[in-house]
């Protein structure tokens, strides 16, 4: 089994979902009493906020980046972000580890055309709505029409 390492608390009840979907995945997958192993760093999002708010996005970076090579260097197989909007810095949080960051905008293309939807709707926060690395994601890297 690998080891999931997740970047998470902004915000704490995205975090708690990511945890307790992949327990559940691993647990219908294996059975019995597995759960998944899972490394976790939880920001306090409150110190992070301001830098979204403000658009101090190099400051946002490295807290993410900071956290990214402490579950790399603990052991984690490869990193998620517990959240939407923080992906935005996505690239620069991969580019400076050596594990794959599995980017929410791919999985949830997987999800999308594996239903055999070719055109979605967008839902997010500003800073999700407003930019194009979610939605400029899906078109260019999947080929979904977003609206």
């Amino acid at each position: 089994m690998k080891t999931v390492g997740l970047i998470g608390g902004m915000s704490w009840e995205s975090t708690a979902l990511y945890y307790r979907l992949l327990n559940e995945g691993v647990q219908k997958r294996l059975g019995g009493l597995h759960s998944a192993q899972i490394l976790m760093v939880s920001l306090d999002f409150a110190k992070i906020e301001p830098s979204q708010s403000e658009g101090r996005w190099a400051e946002a970076a490295q807290i993410l980046i900071d956290s990214a090579k402490r579950l790399e260097d603990a052991g984690a197989d490869f990193l998620a972000l517990c959240t939407n909007t923080m992906h935005k810095l996505a690239e620069d949080v991969a580019a400076a580890v050596n594990i794959p960051l599995i980017h929410i905008a791919d999985a949830a293309a997987n999800a999308i055309q594996s239903a055999g939807i070719e055109t979605v709707g967008l839902l997010g926060t500003r800073f999700t709505m407003a930019e194009d690395f979610y939605k400029g994601r899906l078109a260019r890297n999947h080929g979904l029409q977003v609206i």
